[in-house]
């Protein structure tokens, strides 16, 4: 299986970089796991909704351009449907088990999705009713892929 993280901005936060390469690292024999980091677009300190809609729509073009064409892709968003961590398991072993080689998650910026981002994605999931930073989630993210497949191979990973 082959998953990509489609996302908004770098990481530049040690603490977080250590964690993302440590379960992509634990990833090797599950799946190959692939990160493509978009740039975040410039925004004065407070923006207009105007400014606010060209920096999604921006952003939202190179999303949409790094996402591979047949990848099943699923949103991350705050408005999306909780999952716990089985049922995302039981999610990739179905995909799977349908044919679906290649998942793609999204993470977008500060401000969101479009709703073109939105029409493109198969299905969106939120991982709580509070928000992260983007860079935060990407963290979250690779672990909890990490734990589905442990879960999806009976094999202990919390207590």
């Amino acid at each position: 299986m082959k998953i990509t993280i489609a996302c908004v901005g770098k990481i530049k936060e040690k603490y977080l970089m250590a964690g993302i390469e440590e379960f992509t690292k634990r990833l090797q024999p599950f799946c190959k796991l692939e990160t493509v980091a978009i740039s975040e677009e410039r925004m004065p300190d407070e923006p207009s909704a105007a400014q606010k809609e060209q920096v999604l729509a921006k952003e939202t073009e190179r999303l949409l351009a790094v996402i591979p064409e047949n990848s099943y892709v699923i949103l991350l968003d705050v408005v999306g449907t909780a999952i716990s961590s089985l049922e995302l398991a039981a999610k990739i072993d179905k995909l799977a088990l349908e044919g679906s080689s290649h998942i793609t998650f999204v993470i977008g910026g500060a401000f969101g999705y479009t709703d073109a981002l939105r029409k493109r994605a198969a299905e969106r999931i939120s991982f709580s009713k509070m928000t992260f930073t983007h860079q935060m989630i990407r963290l979250l993210l690779v672990e909890q892929i990490y734990r589905a497949f442990k879960i999806s191979r009976g094999e202990k990973y919390h207590w």
